[in-house]
């Protein structure tokens, strides 16, 4: 059997040196696959090398540790030689986060500074899931608890609500403001800085981020189905997979198809 790897995500030379020298010491047969510093360079180097645990920092440039796990998720291969998806422990100095984390099985956590006692137990966690994940010779996609947990993290790292719905986006049109009624919204898409605002027969771009928008968008009436798209419900005209198994979706009144993340994918099922 081969030596596990690991990637390291962590945006602090100095704690990705010691989490790398205490891990050493804690799991001495572990091979580090790579050391990285911000979450799009982790999820690319994830999907090439493939490792069996990520250590993934909450707080990075760009996309965080949170984003670029959902990220790798939404993008793992699932074909029968695929490598199972690996065990994902956050590195945080957020206690909020830690505590969260450690609530599921799924996915373990280890606090800034590093303990060596600490983290001797993550290993002890981490071990113990590979062992079961190679007596059940799985492989490919994350496992739905993984998926789920991720989805509860992502909520719980979001602004808190409004205290009632949206009803209109101020969106700016040359030297003008447009004051689109969000009835009128088929989805919202990120899009660099900015967020695309769609209608049945228009585009805006506002630069709201979709994090900061979605808590103050009604749940019942829009659906999170990727981490970078918000869709109204009832404009959702058809389902489909494609050969890999993706889902994609065909709104009524809007040519384009959207497509699913594996986290928002048990929102469609048959009734």
């Amino acid at each position: 059997m081969n030596a596990p790897s690991a990637l390291i995500a962590e945006d602090e030379p100095l704690l990705a040196r010691a989490l790398q020298a205490e891990l050493a010491r804690a799991w001495p047969e572990l091979r580090i696959a790579g050391v990285v510093g911000d979450g799009a360079s982790a999820v690319q180097q994830a999907l090439d090398t493939q490792p069996d645990v990520l250590f993934f920092d909450i707080r990075m440039p760009g996309i965080g540790g949170l984003e670029a796990a959902a990220q790798l998720a939404d993008d793992w291969p699932q074909d029968t030689g695929a490598k199972p998806f690996p065990a994902l422990v956050f590195v945080t100095a957020y206690d909020q986060y830690a505590v969260q984390a450690f609530e599921a099985q799924a996915i373990d956590y280890v606090l800034k500074p590093v303990q060596p006692e600490r983290l001797r137990k993550t290993v002890a966690r981490v071990q113990d899931a590979l062992a079961r994940r190679a007596a059940t010779d799985s492989a490919g996609a994350p496992p739905d608890d993984m998926l789920a947990q991720l989805r509860h993290l992502l909520g719980s790292a979001a602004p808190a609500p409004a205290q009632a719905p949206l009803k209109v986006i101020q969106a700016g049109v040359g030297s003008s403001i447009r004051m689109v009624p969000v009835d009128e919204v088929l989805y919202f898409e990120a899009a660099d800085k900015y967020v695309r605002v769609l209608t049945a027969d228009h585009e805006y771009l506002i630069r709201t981020p979709l994090k900061e928008l979605a808590p103050q968008l009604d749940a019942q009436v829009f659906w999170q189905v990727h981490r970078g798209t918000i869709v109204r419900a009832s404009a959702i005209d058809a389902v489909t997979r494609d050969e890999a198994g993706k889902l994609h979706l065909a709104l009524r009144g809007r040519a384009e198809k959207l497509a699913v993340s594996r986290l928002y994918a048990h929102l469609f099922k048959p009734m």
